[in-house]
């Protein structure tokens, strides 16, 4: 709660602070109003959202078997010289494995083992 007058409501005499709406500028995948807002939200709740959301307690290990990532090619010049427009790419490794556009799409579907 700031008290700037872009927030003051109500009649004269009667005035009070309101919080701002979300703009189509949001913060925060459009959830806080401004930077300042999403970082008061954080400094009161962010430790529950992190417990919330799982707390990693070992770090993760990238390794050939588990650092393919799905790709899309934007560029048509390029598959226009035989290149997929969808791959899958390993981030270790840097091969990459053509997929169908169905694979693509697939949330479930993986090449990591």
């Amino acid at each position: 709660m700031y008290d700037t007058t872009d927030r003051k409501r109500g009649p004269k005499g009667n005035k009070r602070n309101q919080t701002r709406t979300v703009g189509h500028n949001g913060y925060g995948n459009g959830d806080f109003c401004t930077l300042n807002c999403q970082n008061d939200w954080w400094q009161e709740h962010g430790t529950r959202a992190v417990d919330n959301a799982g707390r990693l307690h070992q770090p993760r290990v990238m390794t050939p078997e588990n650092s393919w990532q799905k790709r899309e090619n934007y560029y048509t010049w390029q598959r226009e010289n035989g290149e997929p427009r969808y791959y899958a790419r390993n981030m270790c490794t840097n091969e990459e494995r053509p997929l169908t556009e169905s694979q693509y799409n697939d949330s479930t579907y993986t090449l990591n083992t």
